[in-house]
């Protein structure tokens, strides 16, 4: 065959290898008897399976909900936000709890945002309830949100918080301030002997105790004013073995002691009283017969 003809007959042959893509590459340079197989490098024979489906960064662009505004989209993001803010303070407020006290703030942010979300209407009279709340089974916002209102609930942090989450209550900042007041006094005399701590700390310790009850009564109480005062009553009567004597205490031995005589004054009165009833009952039967005997002496006379 001419040369010619070889030459095109070779070129026929890569053109088909290269379409069929069998990974055989032939070159016309070599000899007819020496040609070699080599793995081809081209991009087909390299391509994986996952390659022929559409890449997640073009997916991700057909993600977004069409009906969501960009007001939602931001009112959803500050959501995030204080929500992440929120948790991060009740964390550390968890021992000792000032779950009130360190996190009505960051709480009161959150109920604004979610009262946004939930009520208001944004540009355009756009309302994002139905879309950030109610579009999906899981409804992740709301599940959020009343996982706080619970903490916050069960905590009674109502009665610690002004409205508006504004501050702490007259009563609380009060109570803290008695509070401090008697930790200092057992910090000032823990060094030495307790006997000091019970003696000095007393009157203290004594109207943090009536405060308490006051705002027990009231129902003024929240879970930071609670576990505190638990607190301190350990330290008074566990580590420090002090106690305080109630005003209640002469009542009840004065009590105590009647219903324990009470018996006794009983059975003493059933003794006196059949007592005289026998003397009662004497004094017929001797009459009765003083009469008969009379009776018989008229008889024989």
């Amino acid at each position: 065959m001419p040369p010619s003809k070889n030459g095109f007959v070779l070129l026929v042959v890569n053109i088909f290898s290269l379409v069929s893509g069998d990974g055989v590459s032939v070159t016309g340079s070599d000899p007819a008897d020496k040609r070699t197989q080599s793995p081809s490098l081209s991009p087909a024979t390299t391509k994986s399976a996952s390659d022929s489906f559409v890449p997640l960064s073009l997916l991700s662009s057909f993600a977004e909900d069409p009906d969501m505004s960009d007001y939602c989209s931001e009112l959803l993001g500050v959501f995030g936000q204080r929500y992440v803010a929120h948790v991060n303070c009740l964390v550390p407020a968890a021992r000792p709890v000032k779950v009130c006290q360190n996190c009505f703030s960051s709480y009161g942010g959150l109920v604004s945002v979610y009262s946004n979300i939930s009520t208001e209407l944004g540009p355009g009279n756009v309302s994002c309830r139905d879309n950030l709340l109610r579009m999906d089974r899981l409804m992740l916002v709301y599940l959020l949100y009343s996982n706080s209102l619970d903490v916050w609930t069960k905590s009674k942090c109502q009665h610690c918080v002004t409205d508006k989450f504004q501050g702490l209550t007259n009563s609380t900042l009060y109570f803290m301030a008695i509070l401090n007041q008697t930790l200092t006094c057992f910090e000032k005399y823990k060094q030495g002997n307790h006997s000091e701590i019970c003696k000095n700390c007393n009157s203290s310790y004594k109207g943090l105790n009536e405060l308490y009850s006051r705002m027990e009564k009231n129902q003024s109480l929240c879970i930071d004013i609670e576990d505190a005062m638990n607190m301190t009553r350990r330290l008074w009567s566990t580590d420090f073995n002090c106690y305080v004597p109630h005003k209640e205490t002469v009542p009840i031995i004065a009590v105590s002691s009647f219903m324990l005589f009470l018996p006794i004054i009983f059975y003493l009165s059933s003794f006196l009283h059949s007592e005289q009833k026998k003397r009662k009952l004497i004094h017929p039967k001797r009459a009765k017969s003083y009469s008969s005997l009379m009776n018989i002496q008229d008889k024989l006379n």
